[in-house]
């Protein structure tokens, strides 16, 4: 059973007195519940309305006490879970009405793909799914699924089991062939993600080699603000070049 955090729902809005937080300060209170969770992961949340942070006036993000309780019980639920966001945004509004709200025992709300689908694109996690599960998430055969692999667009894991970027993944290429794309047509794309990884991975591997071990966990999280940044110029330059299409 939840019950709305002390505070209420934090939603926004910092009471007078409260100690606000940039959101670095905020990754470093989650991280030890949270190992996982990055700064892109908090403002894929926040961009799902799931949080809503304050800004200065020159634009930084600042986080009230109810905001991080907030957080952590959106992380929670998708951990212990499995909920997708849409689940639990309304049990957050619940409980800001003051309702109780009950919880299934282990993900007994939906499936994990629904869940992994939610995660942030740039957030790994260490939820998998069998084959099984991912065929059903995705609405695939088993001979797209074997195409997919033959093509190196998916990639199980050792024993058999898929990752939310393969459930990611799965769903993009399955969309995509709606439209006559076929895994082949695909490749360039993924010959393209791993050349902008490679690039990636020249500018943190300072920091992965560094003896400071601080300074070795810094490289993932930094990984992972460089791959957002990546993604986001790929679709700026995509509109780019579709507007420059059409005109």
């Amino acid at each position: 059973m939840l019950r709305t955090p002390t505070g209420g729902a934090g939603h926004g809005t910092a009471a007078a007195g409260e100690r606000a937080m940039s959101i670095g300060t905020v990754l470093l209170q989650l991280r030890d519940e949270f190992p996982e969770v990055t700064i892109s992961k908090i403002r894929f949340l926040e961009t799902e309305g799931l949080i809503e942070p304050q800004r200065t006036p020159s634009g930084y993000r600042k986080f009230s006490p109810a905001d991080v309780d907030r957080l952590a019980q959106v992380l929670r639920m998708q951990r212990d879970h499995y909920l997708p966001l849409k689940v639990i945004r309304e049990h957050l509004e619940a409980l800001a009405r003051g309702e109780q709200v009950a919880l299934p025992p282990g993900g007994g709300q939906g499936d994990p793909g629904d869940a992994l689908r939610d995660q942030d694109p740039g957030q790994a996690t260490a939820t998998r799914i069998g084959r099984a599960e991912l065929l059903a998430a995705t609405e695939a055969t088993e001979e797209q699924l074997d195409e997919w692999e033959s093509y190196g667009l998916i990639v199980p894991a050792a024993g058999g089991s898929y990752d939310a970027e393969a459930v990611t993944v799965a769903r993009l290429v399955a969309d995509l062939g709606r439209f006559g794309l076929e895994p082949r047509h695909l490749r360039a794309v993924k010959a393209a993600a791993e050349r902008e990884a490679g690039l990636v991975d020249q500018v943190v591997a300072p920091l992965r080699r560094h003896r400071n071990p601080q300074t070795r966990a810094h490289a993932e999280s930094t990984a992972r603000e460089l791959a957002d940044l990546s993604v986001r110029l790929h679709a700026a330059l995509m509109q780019t070049a579709l507007k420059a299409t059409f005109h």
